[in-house]
């Protein structure tokens, strides 16, 4: 009897706890103790810092013990509910960077999560895999194209990917029954519900401002099982992230509960956000006032005068239709600061484009790049800004960002991100002070191939970069391939057909069809990426003028090498030995390849990326044979058109020089 007594007893606690809520709430986090890493921190008054303003830097916050999800009696993922109300400060007011989720994991920590468009829950590798039960509902303030957002203001519920499983532009039902749109980065607080039902397998999600009750309709539902997501126990919090453009993300509270409603948060009694300016009163001012304004007022007259000359030497060309470009228009007087003046010792380089500067702007203390160049443009300036805004907008780890404009005189200032290892071509020619291993030029090659690969085919416009060359790869502080240089590139809708233009470039990366016809494509810059390919492996310019007559032209070395059967005599001696024979293989065959005379022979961009990366085999050029006069036979893959174009005569190779320079020099179209 005793013992029958004790089974039921055990039995009805086992019960009991498989039945019990689990659950907390944080109004505000004074005293909490959460689990925090990268740039989280809790503020004195109680909220829960996420990020702050440095760049490309991730910040997390978990609830430090795990949650039950799954109960003894059950299989599947039990229900739960959770509400809490965050706020995202911008750095400008119409741009966000990045965003932030809400998560579920197996562990209370996310290491490996990056900065941008992964918001510091995923990368490059885990990113997709089934085995990283990760359940996340992002607030995604900018638009990636490579994980498909539709826009740069969205809801969306992400299942192990950056990738939403459902999204939606955020906004809310109200009492009216009409949509209301609501900003991510309008920096004022709202409320967030997630919820899930283990019965009936659905997942909803609500938005509103602090100042109107949960929403009746949800903005996102979706029907999905999470019982192969979650596991028994699992941990929950946030993580976020910045870009190239910042912003602080904040949450003010937090409630949960598992097999139960999350308790709702008591709005009032929630900390406040910081105000974006304090205004102190002054004493002195106050007191002093009948004694200081006759100074005041002999200071004002100084002041007018010495405004007016100040005004004149920053003077500025602004007209109406720019006040649209917003946060893009950088003060002229803020670049000049950054600068210390223009000065030289801040010349980071000079080309045939313009002048780059170093910089430190004065508020942020962030880095930039200042590049000053003609503002004269064949579309008309306002044509020419409208570009360059919309190539602000470009997002992509292997792009240098470009922030914005200025516009002074006759000059056109461009603002890009500071990259601090400089240029890439410095690590190649000239006997350079250090150099780069194989694997980091491989690396190299696969960056810049990817950012193409965006540009050309991602990006909701195609973007012909129209300069690719080693000296406009820039290398960040990690090494990664950046590339960048927007002043020549040029914007077309998909599907339309590329405006004619000047031929404009550098000698040695110009397509043929490009010097003829005037029309640069994303097969032209393919041509110039072959260039490149060969110039990172080979480290030598495509044109050599203090190389042997017959050794002058890069590509054509190249394939002299291949035709012998020895390719990889052509890898730069600087690395001996120490190379990747398959990787290098492919390199230098992917640089004949792209250098093809007929344009349609050449690959695109996604083909190249595929073959980079192993997904795709290159085709055989081994295979190939030469006839008695020098012609590659057949028309595979197009060879036989290179090769005519590569004639081992000195007098070809010096009128196609010729003919390249005559265009460049009247203007071609």
């Amino acid at each position: 009897m005793f013992v029958k007594l004790l089974i039921l007893i055990v039995y009805s606690l086992r019960k009991f706890a498989d039945s019990e809520d689990t659950g907390f709430t944080y109004t505000g986090f004074r005293s909490a103790n959460l689990s925090l890493d990268g740039l989280a921190e809790l503020t004195s008054n109680g909220l829960l810092k996420l990020t702050n303003s440095s760049r490309l830097k991730t910040g997390h916050a978990f609830h430090p013990i795990p949650i039950r999800f799954k109960n003894t009696s059950t299989a599947w993922a039990l229900s739960f509910s959770t509400t809490f109300v965050f706020a995202i400060v911008p750095e400008y007011s119409t741009l966000g960077g990045h965003g932030l989720a809400f998560a579920i994991a197996p562990k209370r920590s996310l290491l490996g999560g990056l900065p941008a468009p992964y918001i510091g829950l995923l990368n490059d590798t885990t990113n997709g895999n089934l085995t990283n039960h990760l359940f996340a509902v992002e607030f995604d303030t900018l638009l990636s194209r490579e994980f498909e957002d539709i826009n740069d203001n969205h809801v969306g519920i992400n299942i192990n990917q950056m990738k939403s499983q459902v999204s939606k532009p955020a906004g809310y039902v109200g009492n009216g029954s009409l949509p209301q749109n609501l900003s991510l980065i309008s920096g004022e607080p709202m409320q967030a519900w997630v919820e899930y039902s283990g019965p009936k397998k659905q997942i909803n999600v609500s938005l509103a401002p602090i100042n109107v009750p949960k929403p009746k309709i949800p903005l996102l539902s979706l029907s999905y099982d999470l019982t192969p997501i979650i596991g028994q126990t699992m941990y929950l919090g946030f993580s976020s992230a910045t870009g190239s453009i910042t912003s602080i993300h904040y949450v003010l509270g937090w409630s949960f509960r598992v097999n139960g409603v999350a308790e709702a948060l008591e709005i009032s009694r929630l900390p406040n956000l910081p105000r974006l300016g304090s205004k102190k009163r002054s004493e002195f001012l106050s007191i002093g006032l009948p004694v200081i304004l006759p100074v005041s007022i002999l200071a004002v007259i100084l002041g007018a005068a010495y405004y007016v000359m100040i005004k004149k030497k920053f003077a500025e060309v602004l007209e109406d239709w720019e006040l649209e470009y917003g946060p893009h228009r950088f003060k002229y007087k803020e670049l000049y600061t950054a600068t210390k003046g223009f000065k030289e010792k801040e010349l980071l380089g000079t080309g045939g484009f313009g002048r780059v500067y170093r910089g430190v702007l004065p508020n942020s203390k962030n880095e930039i790049a200042v590049k000053k160049v003609s503002h004269e443009s064949r579309h008309g300036m306002r044509a020419f800004i409208a570009e360059v805004v919309s190539m602000g907008r470009l997002s992509h780890r292997n792009l240098v960002p470009l922030l914005g404009y200025c516009r002074r005189k006759g000059e056109l200032l461009l603002v890009y991100e500071y990259m601090p290892n400089g240029s890439l071509d410095k690590y190649l020619f000239d006997k350079p002070k250090s150099s780069l291993n194989w694997n980091q030029r491989f690396q190299v090659i696969k960056g810049v191939a990817s950012a193409l690969f965006y540009l050309h085919e991602e990006w909701e416009q195609v973007v012909v970069h129209r300069d690719i060359k080693a000296s406009n790869v820039l290398l960040d502080s990690e090494w990664n391939a950046r590339l960048g240089d927007f002043g020549l590139a040029r914007l077309y809708d998909h599907g339309t057909d590329p405006q004619t233009t000047h031929v404009v470039g550098t000698l040695g990366y110009l397509a043929p069809e490009h010097i003829r016809k005037g029309k640069a494509t994303t097969s032209s810059d393919v041509f110039a990426f072959g260039a490149f390919l060969l110039e990172v492996a080979c480290g030598r310019r495509p044109i050599e003028p203090a190389a042997p007559n017959e050794d002058d032209l890069l590509v054509e070395w190249v394939f002299s090498w291949w035709s012998r059967g020895e390719i990889l005599q052509a890898i730069d001696p600087k690395l001996g030995l120490n190379y990747v024979t398959k990787e290098a293989n492919l390199v230098l065959k992917l640089g004949l390849l792209c250098s093809l005379l007929d344009p349609t022979s050449r690959p695109s961009m996604q083909q190249v990326v595929l073959y980079l990366d192993g997904s795709m085999v290159l085709p055989e050029l081994s295979s190939l044979s030469l006839s008695t006069a020098g012609l590659i036979v057949g028309q595979s893959e197009g060879f036989d058109d290179f090769v005519g174009s590569l004639s081992s005569s000195g007098e070809r190779r010096s009128a196609y020089c010729s003919s390249v320079a005559n265009s460049i020099l009247s203007g071609g179209r």
